[in-house]
């Protein structure tokens, strides 16, 4: 009998460890979320992940984003069977989506309001930042529709090819730029969760 106490004290004491263990992981910032973060330029991109031109077929017209979760690559159609291909950080396990939106808004250096449901999740996170340096959505980004998700910069390179966000796409800040530049407000851009056969 006593070691049956034993044994079921300790199921009690593992099953409240893994419960904490868990909330605590809930109440974790998204990787890269972390207000006052300053970027590590540091950090050598996987040759995957680098901005390159690439061929790539598709139907859809040159200027569309076309961004595969599954690959961690968002492509910018350039025609005659090519795009600019870069590397993105996505929605962890949960927070992935895939959809047809189109961008709504452009700002460089954005504010950071962090979306209600983020909130819940991680009420320490601040109500508001002022863009800059150390705001976690880097040096720019593009609004996605209606939704809370943006393409924007990220001050952890380290992240780009994981999947540790809430449903946005994050690009180093060179590249976030860079694509910045090259598409206006309006522009066409396909969320898939699986690569097109």
């Amino acid at each position: 009998m006593t070691k049956l106490r034993h044994l079921i004290w300790m199921v009690v004491a593992f099953a409240g460890l893994l419960l904490s263990a868990s909330q605590s992981y809930a109440q974790q910032p998204d990787v890269g979320d972390q207000p006052g973060l300053l970027p590590d330029d540091s950090v050598e991109l996987d040759p995957e992940y680098r901005k390159q031109m690439v061929y790539y077929r598709t139907s859809e017209a040159p200027g569309t984003i076309i961004i595969s979760t599954a690959e961690r690559h968002l492509y910018l159609v350039q025609g005659n069977g090519r795009a600019l291909r870069y590397g993105i950080g996505v929605g962890r396990d949960g927070f992935q989506w895939q959809g047809l939106v189109n961008i709504t808004r452009k700002a460089e250096w954005p504010d950071w309001t962090p979306p209600p449901e983020m909130i819940a999740r991680q009420p320490y996170l601040p109500r508001f930042m002022a863009g800059g340096p150390g705001n976690p959505l880097g040096a720019r980004a593009m609004y996605l529709g209606t939704t809370v998700y943006r393409i924007h910069g990220t001050n952890r390179p380290d992240t780009i090819g994981t999947k540790v966000s809430s449903g946005c796409f994050r690009l180093v800040n060179a590249d976030v730029a860079d694509l910045y530049d090259r598409v206006p407000v309006g522009t066409k851009v396909i969320i898939r969760q699986k690569p097109e056969l």
